[in-house]
């Protein structure tokens, strides 16, 4: 008998890289973020990028991020997380997990807690000291939700058959 491989990938290698592909998806030119919602026994239960909601074209909406509110990008695209909860249609996400390219906004944090997801696993904190992201980890702590920054491994992906 062989034993079985031991380098392979944790958990959260595997859905923080499923978040990462996801947010190669956005069309956005400034920031692509993606999101994974995994169950407690490991299953991908939705995916979501940053992006238009269904039926608005990315070629008729801008993409900036200044000037006038209604020619910039922020009235009209849905956060990542936010796609993602809104794309499970299999019922309650309680108890579990999402993982995420970038630490959720107060908005999106909000709709975390009201679907029950009960754990953030988050790579990038770039606004960490922005009101609005401090206010998210605020509501996100007083509702128990976990928060766990990704740790990366240096690892890469590359596939071997």
């Amino acid at each position: 008998m062989s034993d079985k491989r031991t380098d392979y990938i944790s958990w959260d290698e595997y859905f923080m890289g499923v978040a990462m592909l996801a947010g190669m998806r956005s069309k956005d030119p400034n920031t692509q973020v993606g999101a994974c919602i995994v169950s407690p026994d490991h299953k991908i239960l939705s995916i979501g990028y940053n992006g238009l909601p269904i039926g608005c074209s990315d070629d008729e909406f801008p993409w900036c991020r200044e000037g006038d509110p209604l020619e910039n990008k922020y009235f009209y695209t849905t956060h990542s997380e936010l796609n993602a909860i809104l794309n499970y249609r299999g019922g309650s996400l309680e108890d579990a997990t999402i993982y995420v390219t970038l630490f959720p906004c107060n908005e999106c944090a909000k709709a975390i807690i009201q679907s029950g997801i009960k754990r953030v696993v988050y790579d990038s904190d770039k606004y960490a000291k922005e009101k609005f992201m401090i206010a998210s980890r605020r509501m996100l702590n007083a509702a128990g939700v976990e928060l766990v920054q990704y740790e990366h491994t240096g690892r890469e992906v590359k596939f071997t058959l």
